[in-house]
């Protein structure tokens, strides 16, 4: 029986019959301090999910010797359902069978969130037969690589039937994002409930004891158990501390053999009964010393498996043993041990001085970890490994070793640590190299890209051969980010010519635009994926949005997205979706980048990339300048904050931003080099001839050396407004014809209509007009649509508005189902969309329920009539 727990029992009650009834999925983490009771709630849950009879229950415990395991907590929850694994995408079910031992995993690992995604497909798959219940117990002691997994698979849960439940105390467990229940400590009602309703326990002591235990149920019970014919404990410990020496209390009356298997069975920690009894029996005991310990109801024990009643329990049998007899029971638990992680794990645990056996069997299990994705278990491992190595130059190579890893894991400050103590020992020119590659990679992920490229050029500099070229072109890529242009220059004298990406960067951070753009132009001008190497393709995608090569750019962020997805590189792809967004802006898809940037967002948060999710934010802020919308532009760049002051008609606040951003460190790419044609018409109708004079030299010069058609013809559209001639009007129109970039088009409509209309030519200037404010109103450029809606009433048009655009059918679409209808219209199934965009199928269909109302369709079959429409294609 629960007490004082109905709200919280209400909160479970709710999940439970949502995920029978309507097929929704929740996840929840019960979290409080020792004793608080909530096993109790993950039992009472249990409970009514066995009750209801319709749904399976999935269940697993994490244990603190478990913690450098990696997949330990995973193997327990999902070795029932082993057998529907071969169902998975094959990359998905590839990853789960490493993980839980079925097949030996790919050496140097996969994607450390494919895993998640492999539990998300597999929950949902479960679902499909009923409500799916999984209890995760203790999970502050979870490993890590399970924890990762299930935490990425909860916080993608949506439509499949499934409740995941974890019972975690305060620190140790990050489950950010997912719903928390706290139960309270019980008030004095409660309190003396439970305790009248437990044994032993006199009357004229129950008010003591109510106070003692503060309202903490398990400190009702123990310390009411510990008092029995004992009397109170009177020092005023910490409450956690008073249960423990309860439990203590009742352990020391049990027989000195009891002891010792108690003591085994909680230096073994899995639970594990025949490894358990493989060292009683070495040391002497066996099966029947238990006996007593299962009488006073502190441990259960169920062949193969033991427990005990509760973690202080085990915690006070080991922390109140000598030393020495520590030390005999891990030795004879690696003497008996048949699984090979777990040996390394005890004769670590029973080292007192350097191994180098041992720091080699840990380093040979790190490795095991990594190759099953359990990167910061193989970071632990390794460290421990450096720790017991006797070697100096050993030592600094596991440490270096142990600090990659730890960086794998996304752990940017263990990583940094780890390094620095490498380094202190060190002296080997390539471990050097290793390192600050390493430091390097720590500076740029906690935003410093300036401090890396300095830090990686100074080491390339002290180095020869393969490794300082590698180290400059990292040092060259991050200070392009940091607009350093002497490191980049540095980095460029010092490598090969060959190197279009350094040398053209190089020269056009120096402003050389004729000898840099073309030089990126052909490294973006490949074809997708020519040579297999995936930081080349990304190079690629970088230099076409560089040198404004917009359908270039499009194509190639495209397929990398598609290979990420192919391959599960879920961690990779939030970062190549931003680049893909920053494309279709470009291109003026406008919705589909709102939804590539949701995509992106949702996936850094559910890997617990936080920052880079904020980041990618400002990613939007171009489309927000456009339509206007200042709460969305208020802490962006200023290139976007100048042109929505642009649109607006603040032209003086627009000069005044814009000549920040074109005189900044990044002001040779292309999307910043929009900014100086901006500059251009904000400085002509601010009357500042010679500053929009200064902007268009420098855009036309840089527009002439890349050659791009949308680049020549605002060029060409600047030189109109500075001349105020028609004849470049027309030259820009005509080479926006054989180019994407919308907005720019209906930009050059808009000013070529003001021209004619200034020119008396009002009939001419309708047809312009007329585009351009059909551009705009698809585009939802309220700021501008509103000027050409002036205009065209100065031309005396009688409509006042142009006819409108027929409406864009997945911009009734949320950002999510848009991309899963545009799949769907494909004749993709509801599996491979799931795979694609790292839903589950359940979540696919769900959303297409949503999206065929709002389309008009109740098919699959009637929305692949609709493909066309649905297609993603530039406006205007």
């Amino acid at each position: 029986m629960l007490y004082g727990r109905e709200e919280e029992q209400a909160r479970i009650a709710r999940l439970i019959a949502d995920a029978r009834d309507h097929r929704r999925s929740h996840a929840a983490v019960i979290r409080g301090e020792t004793g608080i009771g909530k096993s109790t709630l993950l039992e009472w849950a249990a409970g009514q999910a066995a009750a209801a009879g319709d749904g399976r229950l999935l269940r697993a415990t994490g244990f603190e010797a478990e913690a450098t395991i990696a997949f330990a907590g995973l193997n327990q929850l999902l070795w029932p359902v082993r057998d529907r694994l071969d169902a998975l995408p094959g990359p998905q079910a590839a990853v789960l069978r490493g993980a839980l031992g079925l097949d030996v995993p790919a050496a140097g690992g996969a994607d450390r969130f494919l895993a998640g995604l492999a539990v998300l497909t597999l929950l949902a798959d479960l679902a499909e037969d009923g409500p799916l219940l999984c209890l995760v117990d203790d999970a502050q002691w979870l490993d890590t690589a399970t924890a990762e997994a299930l935490l990425f698979a909860a916080r993608r849960l949506a439509a499949e039937g499934v409740v995941m439940l974890f019972a975690a105390r305060d620190e140790g467990f990050d489950g950010g994002g997912l719903e928390e229940l706290r139960p309270r400590r019980l008030g004095h009602r409660d309190a003396v409930r439970l305790l009248r309703d437990h044994d032993g326990v006199p009357a004229l002591l129950r008010e003591q004891i109510v106070k003692e235990s503060a309202g903490n149920p398990l400190a009702l019970i123990e310390l009411g158990a510990a008092w029995n014919g004992h009397g109170p404990a009177t020092a005023p410990l910490p409450l956690a501390d008073r249960v423990t020496a309860a439990f203590r209390e009742q352990i020391e009356r049990l027989p000195e053999r009891t002891r010792l298997v108690m003591l085994i069975a909680a230096a073994e920690g899995r639970g594990h009964l025949p490894s358990t009894l493989g060292a009683a029996r070495a040391l002497g005991a066996d099966l029947a010393d238990l006996e007593p310990a299962e009488r006073a109801g502190l441990m259960e024990v169920a062949p193969p498996a033991y427990r005990f009643r509760h973690p202080l329990i085990s915690a006070a049998v080991y922390q109140g043993a000598t030393a020495a007899r520590r030390l005999e029971v891990h030795r004879a638990l690696a003497d008996t041990s048949t699984d090979l992680d777990c040996t390394v794990r005890h004769r670590a645990s029973a080292a007192v001085a350097p191994d180098e056996s041992v720091a080699a069997d840990l380093e040979a299990s790190a490795e095991r970890a990594r190759d099953r994705t359990g990167y910061c278990i193989a970071a632990r491992l390794y460290q421990q490994a450096a720790e017991l190595t006797p070697e100096r130059v050993d030592r600094a190579r596991r440490l270096a070793t142990a600090a990659a890893a730890m960086l794998q894991a996304g752990e940017t400050r263990g990583a940094e640590d780890l390094a620095a103590a490498a380094e202190r020992i060190t002296d080997d020119p390539a471990g050097h190299a290793v390192l600050a590659r390493l430091r390097a990679t720590v500076e740029f992920e906690r935003g410093d890209p300036r401090a890396a490229a300095r830090m990686l050029a100074d080491q390339a500099e002290r180095m020869d051969g393969a490794d300082r070229e590698a180290l400059l072109r990292t040092a060259a890529a991050y200070a392009w980010m940091a607009g350093e242009s002497p490191v980049l220059c540095r980095a460029a004298g010092l490598l090969p010519a060959a190197d279009r990406a350094v040398q053209g960067m190089a020269r056009l951070i120096e402003g050389d635009y004729g000898r840099g753009l073309p030089l990126l132009a052909d490294l973006a001008a490949e074809p997708p994926g020519r040579t297999g190497d995936r930081i080349e393709a990304v190079q690629a995608v970088l230099a076409a949005l560089i040198v404004g090569a917009d359908a270039a750019a499009l194509d190639l962020a495209t397929a990398e997205a598609a290979h990420c997805r192919r391959q599960g590189l879920i961690g990779a792809l939030p970062n190549v979706l931003q680049l893909l967004a920053q494309a279709q802006i470009a291109a003026g898809l406008h919705q589909d980048a709102r939804a590539t940037v949701a995509e992106a967002t949702g996936l850094a948060r559910d890997t617990g990339f936080e920052r880079r999710a904020e980041r990618l934010a400002d990613v939007l802020s171009r489309i927000a300048a456009i339509e206007g919308d200042g709460r969305s532009v208020a802490a962006a760049d200023g290139g976007s904050l100048g042109l929505l002051d642009l649109g607006q008609g603040r032209y003086d606040d627009a000069v005044r931003r814009l000549e920040e951003v074109v005189r900044g460190p990044h002001r040779h790419t292309a999307d910043v080099m929009i900014s100086a044609a901006d500059l251009v018409e904000a400085a002509v109708r601010a009357g500042s001839g010679e500053r929009a004079q200064e902007a268009y030299e420098t855009f036309a010069a840089w527009a002439e050396a890349g050659r791009q058609p949308w680049a020549l013809a605002v060029a060409s559209r600047s030189q109109a407004l500075l001349n105020d001639a028609e004849k470049p009007f027309t030259d820009a129109l005509a080479l926006h014809d054989r180019t994407g970039r919308p907005f720019e088009k209906a930009r050059t409509e808009l000013l070529y209509g003001e021209w004619l209309r200034r020119a008396r030519r009002r009939s001419d200037a309708r047809v312009p007009l007329r585009s351009a404010l059909e551009a705009f109103e698809r585009l939802r450029a309220e700021p501008w649509a509103d000027r050409a809606r002036a205009e065209l009433r100065a031309t005396g048009d009688a409509a006042d508005h142009a006819e409108a655009a027929a409406p864009d059918l997945l911009d009734r679409l949320t950002p999510q189902e848009r991309q899963v209808v545009r799949l769907a219209a494909g004749g993709n199934s509801s599996r491979e969309i799931a795979a694609q965009l790292f839903l589950s199928p359940r979540t696919v269909e769900y959303h297409l329920y949503k999206a065929y109302p709002k389309l008009g369709v109740s098919s699959r079959k009637e929305l692949t009539r609709l493909r066309a429409s649905l297609e993603p294609a530039a406006t205007g």
